[in-house]
């Protein structure tokens, strides 16, 4: 069955593994989601990622999910901004804050994948794909 939306069946894989307790999980291989997943390792919200392939000889990404002391995973909440049927594009003069600086909004540019502090600070807008908190 083909998935129209990537990226949305990433962030739900990582949800329902975080409400499993699991301490990873295997997403299909693409370059936008090994981007994702090294974008999350550098804020800290995982602990690791690997790629690896099945003996269908099919590349699979493997998230290792980041927990607390108190076994409570690291990622509160993922959400999924612009989506294939709603596409949103913002200015850097226009790129949501996130409160308090518990998150991190991950932009698509044209410098590549970026978290909005590095956007801001390079002054480039772009695709708000996701927000992770």
């Amino acid at each position: 069955m083909a998935v129209t939306d990537p990226i949305a069946d990433m962030l739900t894989r990582i949800r329902n593994a975080i409400t499993a307790r699991h301490e990873n999980v295997d997403v299909p291989y693409s370059n936008i989601k090994f981007s994702i997943s090294k974008i999350l390792k550098e804020e800290g919200f995982t602990k690791n990622y690997k790629i690896f392939v099945d003996e269908s000889r099919k590349k699979y990404l493997k998230i290792f999910i980041n927990y607390d002391e108190n076994n409570k995973s690291v990622i509160r909440g993922l959400k999924r901004i612009s989506k294939p049927g709603r596409r949103v594009y913002v200015s850097v003069d226009d790129i949501p804050k996130i409160t308090k600086r518990y998150g991190t909004l991950i932009l698509s540019t044209s410098k590549g994948l970026m978290t909005d502090r590095h956007a801001i600070k390079n002054n480039v807008g772009g695709e708000p794909l996701l927000m992770v908190w």
